[in-house]
This record gives structure tokens, C-alpha cells and sequence, in this order.
């Protein structure tokens, strides 16, 4: 009961002042719409996705190329169907932006977004090698978060082993850890803003850059 109260303590300021970001309503008959999607056919579908995440969803860790570096793609393999459906919508939307993802997006039905999600859903999630020595530090974040900063424990939402949530919070487990560092560092800027109520970049903007390298590399490690 402790616990629970001070996670709604931690959470509160977030609820309070930050606003809607995506146009996707969880009502029941949204849910059930993912829920009951179809898998077979979003297996043909993800054949248009494979050139970059991979034939089974695996994604790409982050490449460096002579003084290039070639972005991380992310693994979505065993996401959430909720949390997948949604950034294909919020691309759709244009409640999120990426110039390929968007193009992409803007083919597919909203049938055909949830059939997607079904399939990459249904495959098993990448076991991804450690980036590093996991810190200790991170380890206390997952746990406990940080009183002091008002940021409660990455568990409460992502669960004790980076399973995700229902709906908008996805599965960060074998998550590859330079799409991990890129996704956060563009909700600590703002340049991400498809999180509901401003969660992510609330809490983004109150991390230090190594201190979210830290949690990258211990979510990527995870299984």
C-alpha cells in the first residue's frame, strides 16, 4: 500500500501538467480491434518492414562506419500490439515524425496497422549481449526511482523485467540500447511528443545523458 501511494505521489505532476499528445483513444472497442487483428496477414504486410527491422523483428543496433554512424533501429519483436498499433497510428497522424516511418504508415489501413501489430507481437523477443557493465545506478532506478527528482521506479510502468504494460507503455527488454539512448534523448528534447500526457518527457528531461546510456544498456541485457 506504501508503495502504491508514493507511485501516485511520483506520478501525479505528470498527469497534472502535461498535455494529450496522440489521437488514440483505448476504448474498449479499440482494444478489442488489436486484440482480434489479424496475424497471418500482418505477416505478409511485414514483408515491406524486413529491409529494416529485420525478418524477425530484431531491428538493428546503432553502426559506426568510418566518421558515419548509422542510427539504431529498434527491435520489435514481442511488442506490445497496443504499443505498436499506436506509433503506426501516431505516424499516421502525424502525432509522431520519422520520414520513412510516416511514409510507410500512411499506406496502411487501420486494419492493416493492427494486423502488423498482431505479428511482430506473436514473435519472440530478441536476446540482445549486455552493451556494458550494467551500473548500479540504473539497477536502483528500475527499482526504486529517485524521491528527490519525483521519478518513480521505471518497474511501476515497464514492469520488473521491461515487459511492458497494457496499451501505450511498451516492452523495453533485448531493446537495442542505441535506440534506447536515441528514443529518450528525443523525448528529453521535445523532439518526441507522442507520449500520453508528457510522461516520457518529463521524466527524459530529468535524467542525465548517462544516466539514460545506463538504463539503455541494462534494459538491452534483459530477457
Amino acid at each position: 500500500m506504501k508503495r502504491l501511494l508514493l507511485t501516485i505521489s511520483l506520478c501525479m505532476p505528470f498527469a497534472l501538467h502535461a498535455e494529450l499528445s496522440s489521437k488514440i483513444a483505448w476504448t474498449p472497442e479499440t482494444l478489442k480491434h488489436v486484440k482480434t487483428a489479424d496475424a497471418t496477414n500482418g505477416k505478409v504486410l511485414a514483408e515491406a518492414c524486413k529491409s529494416c527491422h529485420g525478418d524477425q523483428g530484431q531491428g538493428m543496433p546503432a553502426e559506426t562506419q568510418e566518421d558515419e554512424t548509422i542510427p539504431a533501429i529498434p527491435a520489435i519483436a514481442g511488442q506490445l500490439a497496443t504499443y505498436t498499433y499506436k506509433q503506426l497510428r501516431d505516424y499516421f497522424n502525424d502525432s509522431r515524425t520519422d520520414s520513412s516511418m510516416a511514409m510507410l504508415a500512411k499506406t496502411l489501413s487501420d486494419q492493416d496497422a493492427a494486423d502488423l501489430a498482431a505479428w511482430f507481437a506473436s514473435l519472440p523477443t530478441p536476446q540482445n549481449k549486455a552493451a556494458g557493465k550494467v551500473a548500479e545506478r540504473a539497477e536502483k532506478m528500475v527499482a526504486q526511482g529517485d524521491g528527490k527528482r519525483i521519478l518513480p521506479p521505471c518497474s511501476v510502468c515497464h514492469g520488473n523485467r521491461g515487459q511492458g504494460e497494457k496499451m501505450d507503455i511498451p516492452a523495453l527488454a533485448g531493446q537495442h540500447a542505441g535506440y534506447f539512448v536515441s528514443a529518450l534523448m528525443a523525448y528529453k528534447s521535445g523532439e518526441r511528443h507522442n507520449d500520453v500526457y508528457g510522461r516520457m518527457r518529463l521524466i527524459a528531461q530529468q535524467l542525465s545523458d548517462e544516466e539514460i546510456k545506463e538504463l539503455a544498456n541494462y534494459y538491452q541485457q534483459l530477457k
